[in-house]
């Protein structure tokens, strides 16, 4: 067996305790590999005097930063289980995630510490309004000023307790993480110890490795997200390389921190290309760079062709899930490269595509992507839901098919996520959103490709009365600022009429998709 997260940061303590592990690019703040992992125990002995025993949930809402790495593996270490969120989510989404989760604490800092609080209270709400009692969630606050009843950062890491006996189990619950899954609203990946090790044991044998011990990587991609979280500081903690926090992107800014920083590795997501090649001399910025990484949603081959041609540097392009925790391909495997591939598959995954009777797909038509390895998540929260099959075999939801020499080649999803800038959502979350309007009597939600976020989000709305288009569209907009996360909210509002319907009584989104397509040749208005 692999060693589990908690052990790898243990590793790199004994290995190099001296070395930085950590670095903040905003406020410069370091911290070593000695150093981490005592404020990683120090974090799981605070959890312990505080009452938390394992397997309780602990949310953590913070950016980038040192703390959340060091709550991460304490929380692991203690024996419970990480739930970490997009600290941007509106209050709405995370009273959801809070009363799903049945979180006992959460951790937040300066920049949530206002949404947090405003979600625990509306947990109180929601059970009174049920006429039920439920435990209110503790809150941690870093760096802020405490209201009653709150413990602080710095009480939390002083505290003396004692860390939960016993050893861990690999295949108990680590991580909660929050995705579309294949339907209905979002929904928690169970990502036990066993399935976090064997993707950054998997991802390791990957030659020329991805990250190496002497490499300084941009931690841009955020740690709520499977990519940044396993995917990145999975392979920093394996490898003892020293890892860049830096909270939120900004074009010309990061190209100054890869120079000041002398960065090697950038993991970062497909808009990233978009707007760096915006940037006049993106050439000269790049010159630490050996290793670009790109994942999370697809990368067009055009794109990729310019950026190479621009700077020198190839993009190593993979697949994966957050189910799958998270990589399941990568050019860097492959024996011959496409452009239009996501590579072969890791050490240790086996791919097959199947047909709607779950035959094999005929010559070289395209099959519905099934994943078979240790890697995989155990099923969806709270029942293991939807997990892998009896033969370890689960459906991904995404179509492709192999080429001649063996590389997926993605072609479509049978799921309607949309993924804007490497984050998933779900239509029918945004459409419940829109439809709690009293002016709205139907909504259907749709993706359209977007140059600099992938894709973006696109709403037909059908008015319950006679409205005036642009009250409602404001309605709308205003509405869903409230309740959704910035990269779920709808760029673009359409009131229309009626909206396309199958025999059976569905939106045909296909025809919605259609129309955006025309819209986007210049052939309607």
């Amino acid at each position: 067996m692999e060693a589990l997260v908690a052990d790898l940061l243990s590793a790199a303590a004994r290995a190099e305790p001296t070395k930085i592990a950590l670095s903040e690019a905003a406020t410069g703040r370091t911290v070593t590999w000695a150093a981490l992992d005592d404020l990683a125990d120090r974090v799981a002995q605070g959890l312990s005097a505080a009452g938390m025993v394992a397997g309780y949930r602990v949310m953590i809402a913070v950016t980038n930063r040192i703390e959340f790495v060091a709550t991460y593996l304490g929380v692991l270490r203690a024996r419970m289980v990480a739930v970490p969120i997009n600290p941007r989510s509106a209050t709405g989404e995370v009273v959801r995630m809070l009363v799903d989760s049945g979180s006992r604490m959460v951790v937040a800092d300066e920049t949530t510490i206002g949404m947090v609080r405003s979600a625990v209270a509306g947990v109180t709400e929601a059970f009174e309004a049920a006429d039920m009692v439920a435990p209110q969630p503790r809150l941690v606050s870093i760096a802020t000023t405490l209201e009653p009843g709150e413990r602080s950062w710095d009480h939390l890491v002083l505290e003396t307790g004692t860390p939960v006996p016993g050893t861990t189990d690999p295949e108990s619950l680590a991580v909660l993480l929050y995705t579309s899954g294949t339907s209905g609203r979002p929904r928690a990946a169970m990502l036990s110890h066993r399935a976090l090790a064997a993707n950054i044991a998997q991802a390791a044998e990957v030659v020329p490795p991805m990250i190496n011990g002497r490499d300084v990587v941009l931690g841009v991609l955020p740690l709520f997200h499977v990519y940044g979280l396993n995917a990145v500081l999975g392979q920093v903690l394996r490898q003892h390389a020293r890892m860049v926090l830096v909270d939120g992107f900004d074009p010309e800014g990061s190209l100054d921190i890869i120079e000041d920083e002398a960065i090697s590795v950038l993991p970062v997501a497909p808009p990233v290309f978009a707007y760096w090649m915006q940037v006049p001399g993106l050439e000269d910025r790049l010159g630490p760079v050996r290793t670009v990484l790109s994942g999370s949603a697809p990368l067009g081959p055009e794109l990729t062709a310019a950026f190479t041609a621009k700077t020198g540097l190839a993009i190593q392009q993979g697949y994966g899930l957050t189910e799958a925790a998270p990589v399941v391909t990568s050019t860097q495997c492959s024996a011959d490269p496409d452009p239009g591939s996501v590579g072969a598959p890791l050490p240790g995954i086996s791919i097959r595509l199947v047909d709607e009777t779950g035959g094999e797909p005929e010559d070289e038509d395209p099959g519905q992507i099934q994943i078979r390895g240790n890697n995989l998540f155990s099923g969806y929260w709270p029942d293991g839901a939807d997990g892998p099959d009896a033969e370890g075999w689960w459906s991904t939801g995404d179509v492709g098919y192999l080429d001649a020499s063996g590389d997926l080649v993605l072609v479509d999803r049978l799921k309607e996520l949309v993924i804007v800038s490497g984050f998933n959502v779900y239509p029918s979350e945004v459409e419940d959103v829109i439809v709690e309007l009293d002016d709205v009597a139907e909504a259907a939600v749709i993706g359209v490709d977007d140059p600099l976020t992938g894709e973006a989000v696109v709403a037909y709305v059908k008015p319950r009365h006679e409205v005036a288009e642009d009250r409602l569209t404001e309605q709308v907009r205003a509405h869903c600022a409230a309740r959704l996360a910035g990269f779920k909210q709808p760029k673009t509002i359409h009131v229309v009429a009626t909206l396309p319907y199958t025999v059976t009584g569905k939106v045909q989104k296909g025809r919605l998709r259609a129309t955006e397509r025309r819209r986007a040749l210049g052939l309607l208005e």
